[in-house]
């Protein structure tokens, strides 16, 4: 089968286009034939390398996919062959005490798929092999590039702002970087919930299409200064909840936005891990700072259920 398959780190030109053996199933395996595969960040950070990481070679990206059941392994009752399916991303031993009380994504097996598995197991390939237990019926009204769009940001951002910041009704949101994938997936969970949105991003184009993902407010972070609109928009309150991902560049920007009592919930750092808090905001104003990584396998097919009753759109 054809895959994009990198054997060291470095720029685009590690890629390369070839030829790779099927992947051989275990018993709870199942071979997808990938229609649709998506590209996240963890792709880039994967090729690129990070302190901490430890990337398989030979390696294939791709946590997303979208396709149809080609084989399956010989304990898989399941699924079938011919059904169209989605991945949920996150992989884990499914039996340790935080698998079976639903949070996978403390289970100390857990990986994100395409992004620390290996070697050769990823969605950048013709075919896919899957644990039979992270597959999800693909909903019905979605093309496969649309299906594969869905998994990874918006189970990141669902994760973020319902299960970690406890987002309610009317309160004020500021999504960073809100033309990106977990930040458009940010914009209309948090509109559905019936939030404001307060949306940044880096130019009219992306700023528009927030706009049209349902954000209220909107703020060019290249010619606007955040705090300052911010503060304007909520009449010198501050938001309830910053969603954070962009890291050492916005973090600083992050804590000043917030009201007294307000969250920061953070998935990432593009931008530079290292960033400074100056705590005397923190405990002055009673500031909450949470923590956020993926989440359950219920959580993908809570979204796939908003996504396929229209509620919740790919982009």
């Amino acid at each position: 089968m054809k895959a994009v398959v990198f054997y060291s780190h470095g720029d685009v030109d590690v890629l390369k286009y070839e030829d790779v053996p099927v992947p051989t199933l275990g018993p709870h395996d199942v071979l997808v034939k990938v229609r649709a595969a998506g590209c996240n960040y963890n792709d880039i950070n994967a090729r690129r390398g990070m302190p901490g990481l430890k990337v398989i070679f030979p390696h294939i990206s791709g946590s997303d996919l979208a396709g149809e059941i080609s084989e399956i392994g010989s304990e898989v009752t399941s699924v079938q062959r011919g059904d169209r399916v989605v991945l949920h991303p996150g992989v884990s031993c499914r039996i340790c005490e935080h698998c079976t009380s639903g949070q996978e994504y403390f289970c100390r097996s857990f990986m994100i798929y395409g992004f620390q598995t290996g070697p050769l197991q990823g969605s950048h390939a013709e075919y896919a092999k899957v644990p039979d237990v992270n597959l999800i019926p693909m909903p019905s009204r979605l093309s496969f590039e649309e299906a594969a769009s869905v998994p990874l940001v918006f189970l990141t951002a669902w994760h973020m702002l319902v299960t970690r910041a406890g987002l309610k009704a009317g309160e004020d949101v500021l999504v960073l970087g809100a033309g990106s994938g977990v930040g458009s997936a940010a914009v209309q969970i948090a509109k559905m919930f019936g939030a404001r949105v307060i949306a940044t991003a880096g130019n009219d184009k992306k700023l528009q299409k927030t706009k049209e993902l349902g954000a209220d407010e909107l703020i060019n972070h290249n010619s606007q200064d955040i705090v300052a609109e911010v503060k304007r928009l909520t009449n010198k309150r501050g938001v309830d909840v910053v969603f954070e991902h962009v890291g050492k560049a916005t973090w600083d920007k992050s804590i000043l936005s917030l009201a007294y009592g307000g969250r920061i919930v953070t998935c990432g750092a593009t931008t530079g891990h290292d960033a400074m808090t100056d705590l005397r905001h923190v405990f002055w104003k009673q500031l909450t700072i949470l923590g956020s990584h993926q989440g359950s396998k219920a959580e993908t097919v809570k979204v796939l259920s908003h996504v396929q009753a229209g509620r919740l759109r790919p982009v």
